[in-house]
């Protein structure tokens, strides 16, 4: 079985949407147009979603 590519905030998968693939602590992420500016500029956001994401800063 493969890994879901689900945009970790709205959960949409690549067969719905696009999703762009990130890359943060050794681990792979992917994240869709819709919620990329959350976390370039409200990173708080995705407190509980992304390990750390309460010591990122936004842009």
């Amino acid at each position: 079985m493969s890994h879901s590519k689900v945009c970790i905030v709205c959960k949409k998968s690549s067969e719905e949407t696009p999703v762009t693939k990130f890359h943060y602590k050794d681990s792979t992420f992917y994240i869709c147009p819709q919620h990329l500016p959350v976390l370039i500029h409200k990173p708080e956001e995705l407190v509980g979603l992304l390990d750390g994401a309460d010591t990122l800063q936004g842009g």
